[in-house]
């Protein structure tokens, strides 16, 4: 009973601390503005990542035994919400951003010694070690994890959708494998973030309507990453497999990789905005915001729900490995000629009225 009474408390922390920032952020114009990329109607504060990170960081201060280092990844993720809130206001180079969450993953790595030492049997030929390759990747992961949260941040209700799939997900997992204090902190931060999806979605009115943010995105990816390498290294046995990792963030890391891959193949920056990720071209087939949100955390609950059962069954990892690099070609070619796709689609749509 007692956690339930925490967790109702949280949500109303976290309720309240937003309608507090949402008019802090209007008096400093921390607002999104509508532009070519950003279709929407009148100016929006962007304090979702702030009230996650700040309630987030005040239960931790109440339960600072929860989380392995508490206070590294406290301080990391303050400086996460200072960059974040930077770029949303004056809409920084992402070099520094890059600069700033590799910096980041090598502090984590020197001083909490979190880092990936092996990803496990990915390809069929016995477990691959990576020595101090694994420190590279670690930065990889950790860089990619953070802006795969922030590039799918498109329409209201996605990123926090995503977000709770994601630690849905993972405190299944780590309750399966024993680790139960992280697996509370998941379902912590889902209690956290679904008042900010209330207010995205516009529940209590348009005009208290909020966005998350780059702080928010950057915090949530750093959290994953975090909890997963917490995991992997505190876990029993077997730990959290590598590869189901891959699962649990399959959508955001799917979308991020083949979005780039596509604007490097035509001559652009792999870091430049477009209108080409998956909600994008779920409202050019004629779906409404809403349908696109059900559509793709379903999708994403669809591939947490495989990576799961894989690893609880025991499905092989190099099995499990395979099939994502399956998924991720076979989204990759449907991005590659989504216009042809499209057009069939309402041609289609068109000739059935």
């Amino acid at each position: 009973m007692s956690y339930i009474i925490e967790l109702i408390f949280t949500f109303f922390i976290s309720l309240s601390i937003l309608f507090i920032l949402r008019k802090w952020a209007k008096k400093i114009d921390l607002v999104d503005k509508p532009n070519a990329r950003k279709l929407h109607d009148g100016a929006i504060p962007l304090v979702g990542g702030i009230s996650i990170t700040v309630t987030f960081l005040y239960f931790l201060f109440n339960n600072a035994t929860l989380l392995y280092q508490v206070e590294l990844y406290a301080l990391s993720v303050l400086i996460l919400v200072f960059v974040g809130v930077l770029d949303d206001k004056y809409d920084i180079s992402f070099k520094l951003r890059f600069a700033v969450q590799a910096l980041l993953s090598v502090v984590v790595m020197q001083v909490a010694n979190l880092h990936l030492h092996t990803i496990g049997n990915v390809f069929g030929f016995g477990n691959v070690d990576l020595g101090i390759l694994g420190h590279v990747i670690t930065v990889l992961a950790v860089i990619g994890a953070i802006n795969a949260f922030n590039m799918v941040d498109g329409i209201d209700g996605l990123l926090g959708g995503l977000s709770i799939v994601t630690f849905g997900g993972l405190g299944f997992m780590l309750l399966h494998d024993g680790q139960n204090k992280l697996s509370y902190l998941c379902l912590v931060l889902v209690v956290i973030i679904l008042p900010y999806i209330l207010l995205n979605l516009g529940v209590f009115g348009r005009k208290r309507k909020i966005f998350m943010g780059d702080a928010g995105s950057m915090v949530i990816g750093f959290t994953v990453i975090w909890f997963l390498l917490v995991a992997s290294q505190n876990g029993t046995k077997p730990p959290l497999r590598p590869v189901t990792a891959l699962w649990l963030i399959a959508v955001p890391l799917i979308d991020m990789a083949a979005i780039m891959i596509r604007r490097i193949r035509r001559g652009s920056s792999p870091f430049k905005p477009d209108r080409e990720h998956l909600h994008h071209i779920f409202q050019r087939l004629g779906l409404n915001s809403h349908y696109t949100l059900c559509i793709i955390c379903l999708i994403a609950i669809l591939f947490a729900a495989f990576g799961i059962y894989g690893e609880i069954i025991g499905i092989p990892e190099y099995v499990m490995f395979y099939l994502f690099i399956i998924c991720f070609v076979i989204y990759t070619l449907l991005l590659s000629n989504v216009w042809k796709i499209t057009t069939k689609f309402r041609g289609f749509k068109s000739n059935s009225k």
